[in-house]
């Protein structure tokens, strides 16, 4: 299947000189969700205990996935929003920083774990994850997403830190 002709680029949002990758045709596309989790599904069925996704709209690919691998799902989220005690981690973004979090029994030490979003760009926010992760004791398997900005720095940067990336498609910021 043809992911990419589900997922609509939007100009110029949330400001002018960006072109938003949009997920929701494809979550609107029954085919094109159901076949989303059954390729990722094929991938780690067996190979992981939990799968961590990265809010928000990690948690919709990695909840569907981890249901129909029969893992647990662990959400790594923004300060504030968890109920227990968490971990923390700070990482920089362009202009300031930014702060995500888990909690602490979320994981278990030497749980094989996916890490999900729908988008890698820079890969600020999945390397603050990959720290995350490894601070509960977790091994990461490798990190997956929907859509890879491919002339970003996203997948360099997790790579050199010694941990594979899966894309399911790519764009270049030029494409439409």
């Amino acid at each position: 299947m043809n992911f990419k002709s589900l997922i609509r680029t939007v100009p110029d949002f949330p400001k002018p000189g960006i072109r938003f990758r949009d997920i929701t045709p494809l979550l609107a596309s029954g085919t094109g969700f159901r076949h989303v989790i059954a390729v990722l599904a094929d991938r780690y069925a067996g190979k992981v205990d939990k799968v961590v996704g990265i809010e928000a709209r990690g948690f919709i690919f990695g909840a569907a996935l981890a249901h129909s691998i029969e893992a647990g799902f662990v959400p790594i989220r923004k300060p504030g929003k968890l109920p227990a005690p968490a971990f923390g981690h700070d990482y920089a973004l362009e202009y300031g920083t930014n702060r995500i979090e888990v909690h602490v029994d979320g994981l278990v030490k030497g749980e094989r774990v996916v890490v999900i979003d729908d988008l890698l760009a820079t890969g600020g926010t999945a390397l603050a994850a990959l720290s995350l992760v490894e601070r509960c004791g977790a091994s990461v398997v490798e990190t997956a997403f929907v859509i890879e900005l491919l002339d970003l720095p996203g997948r360099k940067r997790i790579e050199e830190r010694g941990t594979r990336v899966h894309a399911l498609c790519g764009f270049i910021e030029d494409e439409g």
